[in-house]
C-alpha cells in the first residue's frame, strides 16, 4: 500500500492529479482498438469512477459485517471502533474493490489510490459522500445530476428536469458531451419542449407536456381525428381537413422503367415489371401489354407464345423440335442421346443374368451348397429303407465322388506321393 504523503504535498499533489484528468480526449482510460475491430463504444472516465465508489461502499458494508458477532459487547464496541476507520479495513476493502477484468477500474484505482488514502485518514468527517469528494471535486470526472461539459453547465430545460423529462442529456453528470437533448418519440425542439412531427398537444401547463400521435397521414394537426389535419405527410394532399392519397400513377409522378407498370399504394407507389409477353405495358399479365415480346404475337387483346414448330424444322439428324416459352430448342429425339454435338443411339446394355456378376469361386461354392442339401435329403430319405431313393442316394455319392477326383485328380495324386 502507498505511503501517505507529507500533509504539505497534498494539495500539489491532487491539483497536478486533477489536471492531467481534466485533459480534453480522456483516452488514458481507453484501450486501443483491434485493428480489424470496430472502436468499443466509449465509456466516459464518470462511470468508472461512479463504479469504483459503490464498490467501495459495498465493501464498507461487507467489512463492518465481517467483524460483528463476538457476544461480547464491551470488547466488539472498542475494537470495532479502533477497526471502523482503520488502515486494515481500507487494505481488505481496497483489495476486491475492482475484478480480475475491469482493466479501466483498476487504472483509475492506481492513480487516485493516495486521493482514496486522504479521504479515508482526514476528510470522511467533512466529506461523507466520496463520489461527490473523489469523482467531482478532486478528479474532476463527474457533474451533479442535471449538468453536463467541463464547468458542469444545466442541460437543456433546466438541471431539476433536463430535457422536460421527455429526453436525455447527452453527457449528463459527466464532464463530457455536448447537452444536446435525444428526444423521446413524440417530442422535439431543443429541450424536448415542443411536439414532434406527426403529433399534438394533447395537454399542456406551465411545467407539463403531454404529445399524442396524429391520425395516420397528418403530419401536423390538431387532434386526434381524421379530420384534425394541418399538414399532411409526403404522398397525402390536404383537402377539407382531410390527408387524401395522392395517385402518383394518374399524376404522372411516378418514374418507373421502360419495361415496368406503375401501382400506387397508400402515400406513395410501386414500380412492377411486364408480363414476359411484353415490350412496354399498362398493366400486369399478358393482356396490357403496349407491344408483344419477340416469339409472341398478339392473339385477341393478348400476348401469346408462339408455336416455332409449327413453321421451324430442326437441321440436325435424329433432331426434334421443343416448344418453349417465348423461343423453340432442338432437342434429341427418342432413343438418341446428345454425344459431340450429334445425336447418336442409345446403346441399350443385354440384361445380365442372375449370376453373371459372381465369381468362378463363389459359383463353385454354389454348386457344392445345392448338391450337399440334396445328398442330405436322399440320405434322410435312404434312412427310412426306401430303396429306391437308397439307390439313388448312393448313385449322387459316386456322382459327387468322380466329378470331384476328375478334377482334382493330379493335385490328389501329387500330394499322396509327396505323403501330404
Amino acid at each position: 500500500m502507498a505511503s501517505l504523503p507529507p500533509r504539505g504535498l497534498v494539495p500539489p499533489l491532487l491539483w497536478g492529479l486533477s489536471l492531467f484528468l481534466s485533459l480534453p480526449g480522456p483516452v488514458w482510460l481507453q484501450p486501443s482498438p483491434s485493428p480489424q475491430s470496430s472502436p468499443p463504444t466509449e465509456l466516459h472516465p464518470c462511470h468508472t469512477c461512479r463504479g469504483l465508489v459503490d464498490s467501495f461502499n459495498k465493501g464498507l458494508e461487507r467489512t463492518i459485517r465481517d467483524n460483528f458477532g463476538g457476544g461480547n459487547t464491551a470488547w466488539e464496541e472498542e475494537k470495532l471502533s479502533k477497526y471502523k476507520d482503520s488502515e486494515t479495513r481500507l487494505v481488505e476493502v481496497l483489495e476486491s474493490v475492482c475484478s480480475k477484468s475491469d482493466f479501466e477500474c483498476h487504472r483509475l484505482l492506481e492513480l487516485s489510490e493516495e486521493l482514496v488514502e486522504s479521504w479515508w485518514f482526514h476528510k470522511q468527517q467533512e466529506a461523507p459522500d466520496l463520489f461527490q469528494w473523489l469523482c467531482s471535486d478532486s478528479l474532476k470526472l463527474c457533474c451533479p445530476s442535471g449538468t453536463f461539459g467541463p464547468s458542469c453547465l444545466p442541460c437543456p430545460g433546466g438541471a431539476e428536469k433536463p430535457c422536460g423529462g421527455h429526453g436525455r442529456c447527452e453527457g449528463e453528470g459527466t464532464r463530457g458531451g455536448s447537452g444536446h437533448c435525444d428526444c423521446q418519440a413524440g417530442y422535439g425542439g431543443e429541450a424536448c419542449g415542443q411536439c414532434g412531427l406527426g403529433y399534438f398537444e394533447a395537454e399542456r401547463n406551465a411545467s407539463h407536456l403531454v404529445c399524442s400521435a396524429c391520425f395516420g397521414p397528418c403530419a401536423r394537426c390538431s387532434g386526434p381525428e381524421e379530420s384534425n389535419c394541418l399538414q399532411c405527410k409526403k404522398g397525402w394532399a390536404l383537402h377539407h381537413l382531410k390527408c387524401v392519397d395522392i395517385d402518383e400513377c394518374g399524376t404522372e409522378r411516378a418514374s418507373c422503367g421502360s419495361n415496368q407498370f406503375c401501382v400506387n399504394t397508400e402515400g406513395s407507389y410501386e414500380c412492377r415489371d411486364c408480363a414476359k409477353a411484353c415490350l412496354g405495358c399498362m398493366g400486369a399479365g399478358p393482356g396490357r401489354c403496349k407491344k408483344c415480346s419477340p416469339g409472341y404475337q398478339q392473339v385477341g387483346s393478348k400476348c401469346l407464345d408462339v408455336d416455332e414448330c409449327e413453321t421451324e424444322v430442326c437441321p440436325g439428324e435424329n433432331e426434334q423440335c421443343e416448344n418453349t416459352e417465348g423461343s423453340y430448342r432442338c432437342v434429341c429425339a427418342e432413343g438418341y442421346k446428345q454425344m459431340e454435338g450429334i445425336c447418336v443411339k442409345e446403346q441399350i446394355p443385354e440384361s445380365a443374368g442372375f449370376f453373371s456378376e459372381m465369381t468362378e469361386d463363389e459359383l463353385v461354392v454354389l454348386q457344392q451348397m445345392f448338391f450337399g442339401v440334396i445328398i442330405c435329403a436322399l440320405a434322410t430319405l435312404a434312412a427310412k429303407g426306401d430303396l429306391v431313393f437308397t439307390a439313388i442316394f448312393i448313385g449322387a455319392v459316386a456322382a459327387m465322388t468322380g466329378y470331384w477326383l476328375s478334377e482334382r485328380s493330379d493335385r490328389v495324386l501329387e500330394g499322396f506321393i509327396k505323403g501330404r
